[in-house]
């Protein structure tokens, strides 16, 4: 065991300081003792682990190298672990913006779903394996330039503003939207692929949770929430990341105007294409969408059964009206002919009256004329006589109606003698007289 020498200086001892006057002793040295010293520690390890495999420096940090590596792949697990590909290794590092960020970094899967962790455990990784000193170590020939794009990758990616920007214009991030054939194969494959298309749009909404696309099972109110959603989808998607890089000398303020302008132009245009695109997709989920058509259907067999039942509604009320119309228009019609056969009786019997009247005229007439005038039998009338009995005649029958006309002539029927006539007109002009229709004297004749 070699004996290590080592030299201690005292310390400077304090000007005016005597042993007689300042020392005092407090105690006594311990016995010596002798202690056997072993090397230790991560550099004795190395030196040991040197010897033992007759390894020079560099061929043992190489294998080391090696060996953390491959302990990092084996803690980071196959989430972050990708096939690199020569196109990828060859890249050129100046072109960084037409370079794929995350597939750099092993992320392809990931993409903006990546968490923060995940990406800086993935550029270890990929720094362990491609730092310049460790493939110079490893005697590769590969120059720096992947390991500047992984480089990129990553200042792009722990960026929140530049890892956005890159984010709104990563179409690897897309999801095609299914055909029409592909889509309509079976029930399921509707919402298998169309789901995905837009699992894949709504990272680019201003507003979470954003509605998905859901099932058959579907109501009719998460189906229209989705659609309206959609059809009035806010994007926040930029395409910064696509500008034409702007001069940053101070000598082109022109050309850095017109760089800036154009880019604003292009931002529009591919905005506005943008909007016109995400329209399209949803206009193509709607067109096969078997929920709206279903939707759709009850829809019209609802307004058809309500149309139905307001067309045998108003159907009942015109038959309704129709025969209450009938109903009146025959009562009408039954109280028209009522009136026009009692118009008709009535205009008979005036007609049997009045020729009752006439006849029952002709015999109170014919009755003084058969009677001789009222004068004896021999003795001959003259003509005087008959107007004046005709015109005491006359005036009785405008003093009577029809009723006291035809008892009159009833009286009178059958009677041929002077003194029965003259003793029944007698009484019908006492009976005149005394209900006060004939003035006394005014008929003279047959009243004697």
């Amino acid at each position: 065991m070699a004996t290590a020498q080592i030299s201690l200086p005292l310390p400077v001892l304090p000007e005016g300081w005597s042993v007689p006057n300042d020392f005092k002793a407090i105690g006594t040295l311990s016995t010596p003792n002798q202690r056997n010293l072993e090397p230790v520690g991560p550099h004795f390890l190395a030196h040991a682990r040197r010897k033992r495999h007759k390894r020079t420096f560099s061929e043992d940090e190489r294998i080391q190298a090696n060996e953390n590596v491959k302990k990092v792949e084996e803690e980071d697990g196959d989430d972050i672990s990708e096939p690199e590909n020569e196109l990828m290794l060859g890249r050129d590092a100046k072109d960084w913006k037409g370079q794929d960020h995350y597939a750099v970094l092993g992320l392809s899967k990931h993409r903006y779903r990546a968490t923060d962790a995940q990406i800086k455990r993935a550029h270890r990784k990929k720094v362990l394996r491609h730092h310049p000193d460790k493939r110079a170590a490893t005697g590769s020939s590969e120059d720096d330039s992947f390991f500047k794009c992984i480089q990129k990758a990553f200042e792009i990616l722990t960026d929140p503003v530049k890892r956005r920007q890159y984010d709104s214009v990563d179409e690897n991030a897309n999801v095609d939207p299914p055909s029409k054939k592909a889509a309509s194969k079976s029930p399921s494959a509707f919402y298998k692929l169309w789901g995905p298309v837009f699992e894949s749009e709504a990272r680019f909404s201003k507003t979470q949770p954003v509605p998905m696309l859901g099932n058959d099972k579907s109501t009719k109110e998460e189906v229209e929430e989705f659609y309206n959603f959609w059809f009035n989808f806010e994007s926040w998607r930029s395409f910064e990341y696509q500008d034409e890089d702007v001069p940053d000398d101070n000598e082109n303020r022109d050309q850095k105007r017109h760089v800036e302008r154009k880019n604003n132009n292009a931002r529009k245009k591919k905005k506005t294409e943008d909007t016109a695109r995400l329209r399209q997709l949803v206009d193509d989920c709607l067109g096969g969408d078997e929920r709206i058509k279903k939707f759709r259907k009850e829809a019209r067999a609802g307004k058809d059964k309500k149309r139905l039942e307001r067309e045998a509604e108003e159907k009942r009320v015109a038959e309704e009206a129709k025969k209450a119309k009938e109903e009146q228009e025959k009562l009408q019609k039954e109280k028209e002919e009522a009136e026009k056969a009692e118009k008709a009786e009535g205009k008979k019997a005036k007609e049997a009256a009045k020729n009752a009247a006439k006849k029952n005229k002709r015999v109170l007439k014919g009755s003084v004329k058969d009677a001789n005038y009222l004068l004896p039998q021999g003795q001959e009338a003259g003509a005087k006589r008959i107007d004046e009995i005709l015109g005491d005649v006359d005036a009785v029958l405008g003093k009577i109606d029809n009723e006291e006309l035809a008892s009159l002539a009833g009286k009178l029927g059958g009677l041929k003698l002077a003194e029965e006539v003259g003793g029944v007109w007698r009484e019908e002009v006492k009976r005149l007289e005394g209900e006060g229709k004939l003035r006394t004297g005014e008929v003279r004749l047959l009243s004697s």
